[in-house]
């Protein structure tokens, strides 16, 4: 595959970090024409979000703390903007007081992602951002899913709605764009409404893992674990930023106590190198709950980790 010079993210150790535009890990901004190969993306969007808002701020707040990435990943060595063209094509347009015109708008800005054949990788925005960006590149085929969750998304209605951040899985299954065999969901933890909250997924086959079963488990075995259910077909990627334990992502609207260490899901994702990845995003970021700054920093190396994953599927 043939790198442009074009998308070359800007050399940190040449420009110093605090200066220039923010955008994602510092990449090149970009518009959305080939030959871009993935798309980095922001969804600012959090009119689904049904307690503390503030999450259409988390892609502002994450172009931020990117700043910090640099170019080659640790672990695996992988180098992803050696590997592709990659860039920041701005923010999905939203409407600020419609979820519904949100949706629609989100969905024709990732048509024109996906006409080009780019990989989107998105931060949002709440946990609605995913359904409206499946409807673009998984309408052909429904595909896998690994969701990162203290939360199941499987509700049919909530608060006496149908698209909000607690039902987009169920919305995805139903419309064919989610095979619920290839559904994986890790960290599920939270307190819930009444004791029949989770038997959509289980009907459906989604493969439900609680933050009990993970520990009992062990992270090598959720790893195998993730591998068998979402074999070797194309497969998303989504994160919703209160699966970490809140000590690792204080600045999300709905905290479980309990979660998964920033560690040990850095090192699910690099064990997944390899993967048919065709796109993911990271949700739920609320900048303004976490004055460190760490949820944001972590949300941004989730969006790297997740880029050399993307990076080495598109170059297979």
């Amino acid at each position: 595959m043939s790198v442009s010079s074009k998308f070359q993210p800007i050399d940190s150790s040449k420009i110093p970090r605090y200066a220039e535009v923010a955008t994602f890990m510092r990449a090149a901004k970009v518009e959305i024409e080939k030959p871009l190969d993935i798309a980095l993306a922001g969804v600012p969007l959090d009119l689904g979000a049904t307690y503390r808002v503030g999450a259409r701020h988390g892609p502002a707040g994450v172009r931020e703390a990117s700043r910090l990435i640099r170019q080659v990943n640790p672990t695996t060595g992988v180098a992803p903007y050696r590997l592709c063209n990659i860039g920041d094509v701005g923010d999905a347009p939203t409407h600020p007081l419609s979820v519904e015109l949100s949706v629609d708008m989100i969905e024709e800005f990732y048509k024109r992602i996906h006409a080009i054949g780019a990989v989107p990788l998105s931060v949002g925005g709440d946990h609605v951002v995913p359904l409206p960006i499946l409807r673009a590149i998984a309408k052909e085929r429904p595909v896998g899913l690994i969701q990162i969750d203290s939360h199941a998304d499987t509700f049919d209605t909530f608060m006496g709605t149908k698209i909000n951040h607690a039902t987009f899985v169920r919305r995805g299954i139903e419309e064919g764009l989610l095979d619920p065999k290839r559904i994986i969901q890790i960290g599920l933890r939270g307190t819930r409404y009444g004791d029949d909250d989770i038997n959509y997924g289980n009907e459906a086959g989604i493969r439900m893992m609680s933050m009990d079963e993970y520990e009992d488990l062990g992270r090598a075995a959720v790893i195998d674990e993730i591998k068998r259910v979402i074999g070797d077909g194309p497969t998303y990627i989504t994160i919703d930023i209160d699966g970490l334990d809140p000590r690792d992502a204080a600045g999300t609207a709905v905290p479980e106590p309990g979660g998964i260490s920033m560690r040990d899901l850095q090192m699910i994702l690099r064990k997944l190198t390899g993967a048919n990845i065709i796109g993911g995003d990271i949700c739920e970021v609320v900048p303004g709950l976490d004055p460190s700054g760490m949820t944001c920093v972590n949300a941004a190396n989730l969006l790297f980790e997740m880029t050399c994953l993307a990076a080495v599927a598109r170059g297979k």
